[in-house]
């Protein structure tokens, strides 16, 4: 559905990306997709799939440059050897900023696992994004300055996840509520990587694809997005 595309960063270097196109073409709304820390997979791809379907032009920068991986170890090392304020602050800037002067009057970021705390780093440092959905992951909360975030922004957390605590999801909340930041925040009865339909299947305890958990967040989601990139 879609393709591999290259887009340059605010410094000038070029990015890869996946940009998955709907129907309406380059003028709809924009959407930056953030991989989990497995890289710029199939699964990922699908999620930008699914977006375009929704009529969104969806764009998943690859962070990793290349690098894909199934093994939770390997992709540990992958995640920890990735800049997250250049990612945020140089790739996924850049891929925002592309949708918009290719044709997207407004556009989004969403991200999972890593990518979740990437796109709450890319509210913080991305001031052409008009909307902010995060999926089960939060950098270090020191690294988000709420007073930053100017777009709405949606969280989608998980009460049972392993790696990140839902107690800190609640500190994570006050934070955005003393600083004025429009925010809706919702927890599900679940374990990490919910909305993900592989994670089952790498036999990974602490992670568990929620099919009714995933689909109540997309519907969501959806919503979301539709209210502040289609208007």
């Amino acid at each position: 559905m879609g393709n591999m595309i290259s887009f340059k960063r605010p410094d000038g270097q070029s990015v890869n990306g996946y940009l998955a196109e709907p129907a309406a073409g380059a003028k709809a709304p924009g959407v930056v997709v953030i991989q989990e820390w497995w890289g710029l997979n199939d699964q990922i791809k699908g999620v930008a799939d699914r977006l375009a379907k929704a009529g969104y032009r969806a764009l998943v920068p690859d962070l990793y440059r290349g690098k894909v991986t199934v093994e939770a170890q390997e992709a540990e090392h992958l995640m920890t050897g990735l800049n997250f304020g250049d990612a945020a602050g140089q790739d996924i800037r850049g891929a925002v900023q592309y949708l918009k002067s290719s044709g997207s009057a407004k556009a989004g970021v969403t991200g999972f696992c890593m990518g979740g705390a990437l796109t709450l780093l890319s509210a913080v440092n991305v001031p052409e994004v008009n909307a902010s959905i995060a999926w089960y992951g939060f950098p270090p909360l020191e690294y988000i300055d709420a007073s930053k975030i100017k777009a709405p922004l949606m969280g989608h957390f998980a009460t049972a996840d392993e790696f990140f605590a839902i107690a800190k999801v609640d500190e994570l909340e006050k934070k955005l509520r003393d600083a004025s930041v429009k925010f809706e925040f919702h927890r599900y009865n679940a374990k990490h990587a919910f909305a993900n339909e592989e994670a089952s299947a790498k036999n990974l305890p602490p992670l568990e694809y929620n099919p009714q958990a995933a689909e109540l967040a997309w519907k969501r989601t959806t919503e979301f997005l539709d209210k502040h990139l289609k208007s």
